[in-house]
């Protein structure tokens, strides 16, 4: 039986006494609808292309027109005049709706429910969850009622003749909310001192002090993970690790502060499209960078780029509407008012990131564009103090181009570029030559140098010269030679060369040189890159190899150290060896040896002219000129100042992660797809919201940034509406609306409607303030009932809808593991951070390892990192952790968990190393906290991990259990030592083993009990 009939079902018990079905209107919203909807709308909906017989049930004006059939199917008021009231009560199967091989069954209730309803009128209203909140007044009802949220609950409840259970005990409270806020168990002494509290607020300083307590953030990130589908890598084969934890940091950080849940919706959204957005805020918007990226081969880039568009739809919709947006990708929902083209509608929002759709290739990670780096608190300070050191050097500079020092210096060098002649060049022999991989230098009889030897991809030359005062330059010649490979000049089968890096020392001190100039440079090369910090920048040769051809550099200042010179000169290529293979060096003294070779073109023409006959245009760019290569001494000292602080900063940002982010830099158009095609686009569509939602405000931006603060807008019916189900969900196992991924017409109907529009009114009218709503939630008498279930709340409310006792669930798997780490002791407790690698199954990833593009060895973490919170793991979309059953895999939005409870989990919990481990780090402990008797040891174990002292029998239990262990250990020694060394933590060698091992043994058997695996 479909979930919401189950329900309608139990709201006719509902009914006071007396009063029969028939003396009660008919909803259409909450009746009527539900049943077209899952009965009708598949053949008579929203969906044009499937409808039959030109019925369309779901708009009252095209139900009340004649079909195909000629008839009405639908006469207000005329039951007996109507075609559906006909076809449903027929016996003739050609006629008979839903028609008999359907799966789609109609009950005789549901029947008579359909002609009551056309024979009240047919009345027609929006599905409840489209309608407008509005804020009702709780029922008038106080006693055994805490809050609003009582008053809801128990006006249903005492409608089925129930109340609520008593209030659980205060260890078993402070546990379940502990659990509940923080995501880890209480400490003993928290359970003493809540015990000890009798004063009336005793329980609201337990809840101050959680929600102060930065773990809350943690658990509180949990939820959102999964629904944002996170994870540390692409997915499919290539699966690329990414940097998103910085996103996953920063959801933390912003539950913690407590943020207002709009601003949280902005930012993740469109925190990029802000007036001058911070990079918290752009790191936000990685939210929507989460996807899967499909770097394989065979992948088609625009087809890839379509799916992630796709997810974007689905991930925004499900998360924030609480709707099925996605069925209507390839044609219009047929359940929803949802059309294709609201769909795309949708699309177009999304559809202005500039990605590819596939990410770049090679390495462990795989970053596609947009991204930006990021770094930490401690990096950000260093990368201000950078940026200060550079702006101020900048100051300087500009100051110092600017002097009357540096007008003085121009016209001297306009009187020397254009009166010197050509500078004297005078080669000069090398008191010393040396080169590493394997190459020799040697000096022929012209004084030019010979390379010769093995040919490696890259190599440094190292050359000596003796002392040059005043030199002010120096000229590179090369020159070819029938010894070397293509004759020269380069050594390589090309004859070519690629110099990347070019240093002159005198005396032990850098020479600063300012200009560069080449009579042969090749494509994007540039002779002046010689001089800067970049190893992938240079100067490039591939000349007609019977030509000389030079490279003539210019220093800032005559040389005047008198001591010998010193010109390295480096080389790189990835594929071939492109060195130089013969040439020589020379000096001069003359001014301004590079002259107008360095110089624009438009330069050393507006240099040509008289300075009275050029215009401000030619005069500033001589000066520009002037300044790039023979700057005053003292504009060279400020710009190596800048320079290196922007090197250091560049250096510094290089090392940062790169987050994937969102960007609206790329307009495309957006049309819809043919049946979800990609190939097959028709109409074009701008960007819209679904024209069943409110309309767009007129004041509000046609970007991200406009949907994100349409979604937050007091009057979306959804947004409010689907958090607090969902928060709802978080501390009673199920929400309000059973289908928390779904709030449209095939939804399950709230089990508490008014309950849950009260809240979403509260929400938004309290500042859409989270932890003030889980106040209210966690503080209500309905959160503070015992979970103990007698049979005849069983029998009535087997479920729990009514609320009539405490939820009771097992833990996801993530807490689990952290609950065991936290009463073991062995809990890191360290917040944010690149993701970690605890225990997994062996060779977990080996099956990725399909290719050889790069190593899938799983590379377990060490120390304190083996016992960081699951939060910190790291996801791998192809392989998740192994040890987190019932988890998301991270590949979709999800919403709302799977909670099992099956004798399999026992595999992980009884087995995995870091259960074990903890187990034993668990005995360890007690051993050393408790007094020296197996009885104190055991109880101290079980209140670690249950919060409460154990019943007698239950100790007795427990001790039965040690003695066995220790009888068996003590028999096996080694089984003891190999149970003992399980887990790279080192264990305590003064103990006894087999004392140890049973103790462990023991303990393990507790963090196993029910009670420890459940949040009661």
């Amino acid at each position: 039986m479909n979930p919401l009939l189950r329900f309608l079902a139990a709201a006719a018990v509902l009914l006071p006494p007396g009063v029969s079905r028939a003396a009660e209107s008919v909803s259409f919203g909450r009746q009527i609808l539900p049943i077209l909807s899952d009965r009708c709308f598949n053949c008579h909906g929203p969906d044009e292309g499937t409808r039959k017989g030109g019925l369309r049930l779901d708009i009252r004006a095209e139900a009340l027109k004649p079909a195909k059939s000629g008839e009405p199917a639908i006469v207000p008021g005329a039951p007996d005049a109507s075609e559906m009231v006909r076809r449903l009560f027929t016996h003739d199967a050609d006629d008979a709706m839903p028609p008999p091989d359907s799966p789609k069954k109609m009950s005789r209730p549901e029947r008579e429910l359909m002609r009551q309803w056309i024979a009240e009128g047919a009345a027609y209203e929006g599905h409840w969850a489209f309608q407008k909140v509005v804020r009702p007044a709780p029922p008038d009802i106080t006693d055994g009622a805490r809050g609003a949220i009582d008053r809801f609950l128990l006006a249903k409840l005492k409608h089925e003749g129930l109340a609520f259970s008593p209030e659980t005990d205060k260890t078993t409270l402070l546990r379940r909310v502990t659990l509940d806020l923080i995501g880890l168990p209480p400490a003993p002494e928290e359970v003493a001192a809540f015990l000890a509290d009798t004063s009336p607020d005793a329980y609201e300083k337990v809840l101050d002090r959680l929600f102060a307590n930065p773990h809350y953030g943690e658990r509180m990130a949990l939820p959102w993970l999964d629904a944002a589908r996170y994870a540390d890598s692409n997915g499919f084969q290539q699966d690329g690790d990414t940097y998103q934890y910085v996103w996953r940091d920063w959801l933390v950080r912003a539950l913690n502060a407590n943020m207002r849940f709009d601003e949280f919706t902005v930012d993740q959204l469109a925190g990029d499209l802000l007036p001058n957005p911070t990079v918290d805020q752009k790191v936000a918007t990685a939210f929507n960078r989460l996807h899967l990226l499909n770097g394989e081969g065979g992948a088609i880039a625009e087809e890839q780029r379509n799916v992630i568009l796709f997810d974007r739809v689905d991930v925004t919709a499900t998360t924030w509407l609480g709707l099925t947006l996605a069925c209507a990708q390839c044609h219009d929902h047929k359940y929803d008012p949802l059309s294709q083209r609201d769909y795309y509608s949708m699309m177009a929002f999304f559809n202005n990131v500039p990605e590819s759709g596939v990410p770049p290739g090679g390495g462990q990670y795989r970053i596609a564009d947009p991204w930006i780096p990021v770094g930490g608190a401690d990096d950000t300070a260093k990368a201000d103090a950078m940026e200060n050191e550079a702006a101020a050097a900048r100051a300087e500079e500009d100051k110092a181009a600017n002097s009357a020092d540096a007008a003085a210096a121009l016209a001297a060098w306009e009187l020397a570029m254009t009166s010197a002649g050509a500078p004297a060049w005078r080669p000069v022999r090398p008191l010393s030559a040396t080169a590493d991989g394997g190459l020799t230098l040697s000096v022929e009889e012209d004084l030019a140098i010979l390379a010769g030897g093995e040919k490696p991809a890259k190599a440094v030359y190292t050359l000596t010269f003796p002392a040059a005062p005043g030199m002010t330059g120096l000229r590179i010649e090369m020159l070819p030679d029938k010894r070397l490979p293509s004759g020269g000049s380069g050594l390589s089968d090309s004859g070519n060369a690629v110099l990347t890096d070019l240093r002159v020392a005198a005396g032990g001190a850098p020479v600063l040189l300012t200009a560069a100039a080449a009579d042969y440079s090749q494509g994007g090369f540039s002779p002046a890159a010689v001089l800067d910090t970049d190893a992938m920048s240079g100067w490039a040769f591939y000349p007609d190899v019977t030509t000389p051809h030079t490279l003539t550099l210019q220093s800032a200042a005559p040389l005047a150290a008198p001591g010998d010179w010193t010109l390295t000169l480096s080389f790189q290529s990835n594929n071939q060896r492109h060195l130089f293979g013969k040439f020589r060096v020379s000096t001069t003294v003359s001014p301004q040896p590079v002259g107008r070779q360095a110089l624009p073109a438009d330069a050393a023409a507006a240099l040509a002219k008289p300075a009275a006959e050029r215009s401000a245009d030619e005069t500033a760019k001589v000066r520009a000129a002037f300044l790039a290569t023979s700057p005053p001494a003292a504009m060279l000292a400020a710009r190596a100042r800048r320079e290196a602080a922007e090197k250091s900063l560049a250096d510094l940002r290089a090392s940062w992660p790169k987050v994937m982010v969102m960007s609206d830099t790329q307009p495309r158009k957006t049309r819809v797809l043919d049946r979800g095609n990609y190939e097959a686009p028709r109409d074009d569509v701008q960007p819209a919201v679904p024209g069943a939602l409110p309309p767009w405000p007129e004041d509000a931006p046609r970007n991200r940034l406009g949907l994100a603060r349409w979604l937050v807008d007091g009057q979306n019916p959804l947004t409010a509406r689907v958090q607090v189900n969902r928060y709802w969900q978080l501390f009673f196992g199920t929400g309000l609306v059973k289908t928390s991924e779904n709030l449209g017409t095939q939804a399950e109907s709230p089990t508490h409607p008014e309950l849950l529009d009260w809240l979403a009114a509260e929400f938004v009218e309290s500042g859409w303030d989270v932890k003030r709503l889980h106040r209210l939630i966690v503080t209500s008498a309905a959160y503070r009932q015992s979970s103990k279930v007698s049979a005849a709340l069983r029998e009535k409310d087997p479920e729990n809808r009514l609320v009539s006792r405490g939820a009771r669930f097992r833990m996801p798997s993530l807490m689990l593991r952290d609950t065991a780490l936290a009463a073991s002791g062995l809990l890191n407790p360290d917040m944010g951070g690149k993701p970690v690698y605890p225990y997994q199954p062996a060779d977990i990833w080996d099956g990725l390892s399909i290719t050889k593009e790069r190593d899938f060895t799983y590379p377990q973490s060490t120390g304190a990192d083996l016992h960081r919170r699951s939060l910190y793991t790291f996801w791998r979309r192809t392989a998740a952790p192994g040890n987190m059953f019932d988890a998301s895999q991270r590949r979709t939005c999800s919403v709302r968990s799977s909670i099992t409870s099956t004798p399999l989990h026992a595999l992980t919990t009884l087995n995995d190393p870091t259960w074990v481990e903890a187990a034993r780090a668990l005995a360890s402990r007690v051993i050393a906290e408790a007094a020296p008797d197996a009885d104190a040891r055991l109880a101290r174990a079980f209140q670690l991990v249950c919060a409460r002292p154990p019943a007698p029998e239950e100790l007795a239990v427990l001790r039965r259990s040690f003695e066995r262990a220790l009888a068996v250990f003590r028999g096996d020694k080694a089984a003891a030592e190999a149970f003992l060394t399980v887990g790279a933590g080192p264990r305590d060698p003064a103990l006894e083993p087999a004392w140890h091992a049973a103790m462990a043994s023991a303990c393990l058997a507790i963090l196993n009990l029910d009670e420890a695996l459940t949040r009661e």
